[in-house]
């Protein structure tokens, strides 16, 4: 069976995208996961697949896995390269469009230059919203890790994030302590880890370990996770520039409301590939 597709990428967070709504398949596990490979495969932090919706309200569902080929919830800068798609794709003629995704509605906009704005609904921080084990809610929480103990915050932006802050982004040891933060036991679902570094009120640098792919160049809801536990903490204003390795995110928050998140996208190049070759 072959299958066309559009290799994409936010700030270097790299996609590639499936229109299931024009073509037909099943992509299983380990299906996924030799497609990421970046040798043997296509290679790319997540796949998006666009497919009908189910929600009558909706314009698309959009659903998101990882290099592992574990399905997430939500993907920041994959939702800006999925409303580019369908838009460039002639899926739809709509510059705002209603995405259905496994944490509830998302609403991009897009904008000038590839650029796209996307509405990432409310964020969550009750342990239970996250998942996360705690007696009680707190500001922070202690995490021991085999050779230390960190302090956490823990944010729900349709999927699970901690951030961590830390004086240098460059010298966060990301290698050591992303891994065992993401795999730690009181994190039922696993956990993205965000490591946040304040520059000024209204600037920020970021490196996120994601849940399944490893440290990328960008993530979305990473940053969207780590500005909202900024304010939160009292530390940066309601509207901030955030850098990461790919590049700036602008992310808008004020508590009680929306997080807004506005950023660029790329298109790479378009393709097609025989699905037999990476079934299992």
């Amino acid at each position: 069976m072959i299958l066309e597709f559009t290799k994409m990428h936010g700030l270097g967070n790299d996609f590639v995208v499936i229109d299931l709504v024009r073509q037909r398949a099943f992509l299983d596990e380990i299906t996924v996961q030799r497609m990421a490979d970046r040798h043997f495969g296509i290679g790319f932090d997540q796949l998006l697949i666009v497919e009908p919706p189910e929600d009558p309200t909706a314009d698309f569902k959009y659903r998101i896995f990882n290099a592992d080929g574990s399905e997430v919830e939500q993907c920041g800068n994959g939702a800006r390269c999925f409303a580019r798609f369908v838009y460039e794709s002639q899926l739809t003629y709509k510059t705002k469009i209603r995405v259905e995704t496994k944490s509830g509605i998302i609403e991009p906009e897009l904008g000038g230059n590839g650029w796209v704005r996307v509405n990432m609904g409310e964020p969550k921080f009750l342990p239970e919203q996250i998942p996360f084990l705690a007696d009680a809610p707190q500001a922070l929480y202690p995490l021991q890790l085999t050779e230390l103990e960190i302090k956490i915050d823990v944010v729900n932006m349709g999927n699970p994030h901690a951030v961590i802050l830390v004086d240098d982004i460059l010298h966060a040891n990301v290698a050591a302590i992303g891994p065992q933060v993401e795999s730690h036991e009181r994190f039922p679902e696993r956990v993205n880890v965000g490591f946040l570094q304040i520059l000024s009120r209204n600037q920020a640098r970021l490196r996120v370990y994601e849940r399944g792919s490893g440290e990328t160049l960008a993530c979305g809801t990473g940053a969207c996770a780590a500005v909202v536990s900024g304010i939160r903490r009292g530390l940066l204003d309601h509207h901030v520039n955030l850098e990461l390795a790919g590049g700036t995110l602008n992310i808008q928050w004020q508590e009680g409301d929306v997080v807004w998140m506005t950023g660029p996208t790329a298109k790479v190049y378009e393709g097609r590939f025989d699905l037999r070759y990476f079934q299992g």
